[in-house]
């Protein structure tokens, strides 16, 4: 099949230059042709064009606002090698039974693209104040204080190994695969902790459960995997309370929920890229108040682009009305046997996250069927 070009974009002849050399050191053919044919100057202005099969690794490279500056084109070295670093998969865990099962999730994908597991626990320690003088009423409060605290650390570090013994039990059953992993143990509050990780290492995805140990449907607007969600720069999969599933081997089917935005192209070919160990049929959604027929019709268009670039994989599509979300999207997902929603949460200020809530953080409060969170 001829691969046909297609306009990236449309610079200055400098600019359209540099952004060239920046994707042919990529591995991306790329060609700079004239936007007026017929009078060919090229101070007005020039096409820059690639590859139809290129265009979602060359979105991605064009997204970064940094793609302009000399540490992008004198840099790549020293990139590449950093690239060349095994990433991580990072599991918080805080000991309950949703943590074992994001192990379990963890420690299969972590097996199939080889790379090594971190499990992140974080605590908070009470702060007490240390310059009580003798003598004072108070005193042996602050004794009983920092005693508590010894405790507490104690309790933490023996919960962390027992979890640890649990491991390896199910990798000598044969349950867990014989991987490479390290227990972390952090003070502080846990999503900033988690956060702090990841915008450290880079994981390559992190793997929660959707709700914690002593938490109940009242406090889960402030839950952590809702806050790791919101801001982390990573793959987030959150696990849900009931979910049947065990492994990412037993998801067949994925529904990718789309609003024609140019980032959903760039996020489709990194699941594509990330997950590409496993298989499973994916479907296109697209969430509508209205019955404009155009849906379809830009449904129809990406499932056919998609369907060129990755000819293997089954792909369908289907538009699921607005009016009420999320009770529209259970039954969609009970109709059509869905195993996990795959969502793009697109950084956003701190007002639309507080006065419009993303789709994302909606779900994890309502579903039991796993998320997927694109960055």
């Amino acid at each position: 099949m001829e691969d046909k070009l297609v306009t990236l974009a449309i610079l200055t002849y400098a600019k359209a230059q540099i952004l060239k050399n920046v994707l042919e050191n990529e591995g991306i053919e790329a060609y700079i042709h004239n936007v007026n044919l017929i009078q060919p100057v090229i101070s007005s202005g020039v096409r820059l064009r690639i590859k139809e099969s290129d265009l979602p690794h060359a979105l991605q490279i064009i997204e970064s606002s940094a793609w302009l500056s000399e540490d992008i084109i004198k840099g790549k070295e020293s990139s590449s090698e950093k690239n060349k670093e095994k990433r991580k998969v990072l599991i918080p865990v805080d000991f309950s039974n949703y943590s074992l099962k994001a192990c379990q999730f963890g420690f299969s994908f972590a097996n199939a693209i080889d790379s090594e597991v971190v499990l992140l626990h974080a605590y908070f320690s009470p702060i007490y104040v240390p310059t009580i003088p003798y003598g004072t009423d108070n005193f042996n409060f602050q004794i009983e204080r920092e005693e508590s605290v010894k405790s507490m650390i104690e309790t933490v570090h023996n919960e962390l190994n027992k979890l640890s013994d649990t491991i390896k039990k199910k990798v000598e059953s044969g349950e867990f695969p014989n991987i490479k992993y390290t227990c972390i143990l952090r003070d502080g509050i846990p999503e900033e902790e988690i956060l702090r990780y990841a915008k450290e290492y880079n994981p390559q995805i992190i793997i929660m459960g959707t709700r914690g140990r002593s938490q109940k449907d009242i406090d889960l607007i402030g839950s952590v995997t809702a806050e790791v969600i919101e801001r982390s720069q990573s793959f987030v999969y959150a696990i849900p309370e009931h979910t049947p599933l065990k492994t990412f081997n037993d998801i067949k089917k994925v529904a990718f929920v789309t609003n024609f935005d140019q980032r959903d192209l760039i996020a489709f070919d990194s699941l594509i890229n990330v997950f590409k160990s496993f298989h499973f049929a994916i479907s296109f959604i697209h969430l509508s108040t209205d019955n404009d027929a155009w849906h379809e019709i830009k449904l129809a268009g990406i499932k056919d682009y998609f369907q060129k670039q990755y000819s293997k994989l089954e792909l369908h599509y289907n538009v699921v009305k607005e009016d009420n979300i999320l009770s529209n999207l259970d039954k969609y997902v009970k109709e059509e046997n869905i195993d996990v929603i795959c969502i793009t949460n697109y950084k956003r200020n701190i007002f639309a996250r507080l006065f419009n809530p993303s789709i994302a953080r909606k779900m994890i409060f309502h579903a039991n069927t796993p998320i997927l969170v694109i960055k």
